[in-house]
Order: structure tokens, then C-alpha cells, then sequence
């Protein structure tokens, strides 16, 4: 049985977006889509009520939320199997209890806060940082579609671990779903210590480290893309912080894949990188779990 999509809803237009993606995504992946939303009502007001009084606003609001976000999904992709439930919890615990189970976990920029479209909100952060799934963030203020786009690109970013196979599998999938080109990127830096006294670089700092960069993203790509042989890769090596390198990468961008690494019972850890992207990127952005 296919794992379901998972998409959180809380009723604001990020998150509605969100809702519109994750069911073109479950479309190109044939999954259900599985729309959740969290909240305290019955932790706060439940208990409290008598049988005469009916429900309270705040589950009258979560209900009416969930109904207008899977009547929107099944207009959108009328194929998919859809369903949807309100969760008498914390948001965070409960889409990483989701994720368990989940193909993919699918959220807004920032929910209904207020915050400014140009951060990251708190429970999207959390999420991304812990889940046991890929995580897609929806950011940039595009069409959001997860059909084949305009661009017809997924940039995969390429880390320091050379074997990110499950990083390297999502991104190859995501573009065969597509028919998209997979833009694989490696950036690379010659510290500014190093000078052509380094006993290892033979008066080359700067061939040197474009060369290892080069070795690293053939190492990641090799097998993967012996397993996708219909999809297009083009290999870039850019000179400069990955950070950088992978912004300006997602602006001509339908998705933008980076790697979390999982350490354990301790959860995944964000870089510096993956914070970037999650913050700044002008499409949407998966993080994957990878284990080290």
C-alpha cells in the first residue's frame, strides 16, 4: 500500500497553496493525499462543555477548515483519494507522528501568524528539522504547481557526503514525475588560507578543490542515475558558498532537493544551507532525511 502524502492545513492562503501542490504532487506520485489539521480546542474548551451547548467555535472552525481544504484538493486533482482529520494537538507533534507514516509532508511558508512571507515560520521549521520523511516547504510567491512548470528544473544541491543516496533518489524522482531536467549542483571554495606553498595542491589551490567537487558529484550521481536512465542531469560546479550558489539556482527552479542529516535518536540537524534555502528560496523546498 502506498504511503499517503501528507499536507498540514490551518486555513491560511500559504497553507491553501500548499494544499493546491500536494494534490498535483499525489497526482504524479498515483498516493492519497491526507489533509491534517492540529489543534488545542479540546484540550481547552472540550472538557468544559455540556452536552447542550454543542460544539465549540473553535472545532466548529477546524472542521469548516479541513472540509474547504479537501473540497479544494478534490477540485483540483479529481482522481486522487483524499481524506482529512482534525488532530486535538500541538501542530509539531502531530505532523512528525504523521510523518511516520507518510511519503512526504507537504506545509506552507508560515500559517495564519501573520508572519511576513519573506521568513520561515516556526512550526515549518520544526518540522523540517525532525521529520522522519522528506519535508516539502512551500515557498516562493510563483504559481505554485507540481506538474510540469515553466522551468522544468529540480536543482538537486550536492553536500559534503558523497553518498546521499536518499537525497540523490528523491530529486531523480521528483524530476522523472515531471519529465524535468535534474540540474545537479556542487559549489566549491579554495579557503583563503590556503596558498601555492600547500604541499598538496602543487600551486593549484583553486584546480584542486574544483576537482574534489567534481569527484563528489560524480560519486553522488552515479548510480541513481544509472537507475533513471530518461532523465536529463546536467552537472554544474560553481565556484562560491553553496548558499549562494543554491538561492540563485531556485529562482528559475520548480523544486530545490538538500539533504538533513539524521544522527540517531538526537533527529535531524539543519545546516547552514538547508536554514538558507528554507528562509530565502524562490521555489518550493525539500529537505530530505539522510542517514550518516
Amino acid at each position: 500500500m502506498e504511503l499517503p502524502l501528507v499536507v498540514g492545513v490551518d486555513g491560511s492562503e500559504p497553507g491553501m497553496r500548499a494544499v493546491d501542490w500536494a494534490a498535483d504532487e499525489a497526482a504524479l506520485r498515483g498516493v492519497p493525499l491526507r489533509l491534517v489539521y492540529a489543534s488545542l480546542w479540546e484540550r481547552y474548551e472540550g472538557a468544559a462543555l455540556a452536552p447542550d451547548l454543542g460544539r465549540s467555535s473553535e472545532q466548529v472552525m477546524a472542521d469548516k477548515i479541513v472540509e474547504a481544504a479537501a473540497k479544494r484538493a478534490h477540485r483540483r486533482q479529481t482522481d486522487v483519494k483524499i481524506s482529512a482529520e482534525v488532530l486535538p494537538e500541538e501542530p509539531v507533534p502531530a505532523l512528525l507522528r504523521e510523518g511516520r507514516n507518510a511519503s512526504a509532508l507537504v506545509m506552507g511558508s508560515h500559517g495564519r501568524s501573520g508572519i511576513a512571507e519573506l521568513l520561515l515560520g516556526s512550526v515549518s521549521l520544526a518540522v523540517a528539522a525532525r521529520a522522519h520523511c522528506p519535508v516539502i516547504v512551500l515557498r516562493g510567491s510563483r504559481d505554485l504547481r507540481a506538474r510540469p512548470g515553466i522551468d522544468q528544473r529540480i536543482v538537486l544541491g550536492v553536500g559534503e557526503e558523497p553518498a546521499d543516496s536518499e537525497v540523490v533518489r528523491f530529486a531523480f524522482e521528483e524530476a522523472a514525475d515531471r519529465y524535468a531536467t535534474l540540474q545537479a549542483v556542487r559549489a566549491w571554495r579554495c579557503p583563503a588560507h590556503e596558498t601555492i606553498d600547500h604541499p598538496l595542491l602543487a600551486g593549484e589551490p583553486a584546480r584542486h578543490h574544483e576537482q574534489r567537487a567534481t569527484e563528489i558529484l560524480e560519486a553522488a550521481l552515479r548510480d541513481t542515475a544509472r537507475d533513471h536512465p530518461s532523465v536529463p542531469v546536467r552537472r554544474r560546479i560553481v565556484e562560491g558558498p553553496a548558499r549562494k550558489v543554491l538561492l540563485e539556482a531556485s529562482a528559475t527552479a520548480d523544486l530545490l532537493v538538500v539533504g538533513a542529516r539524521r544522527h540517531g535518536h538526537s533527529g535531524l540537524q539543519l545546516g547552514r544551507v538547508a536554514h538558507a534555502v528554507l528562509h530565502h528560496s524562490a521555489c518550493p523546498v525539500a529537505v530530505v532525511p539522510q542517514r550518516v
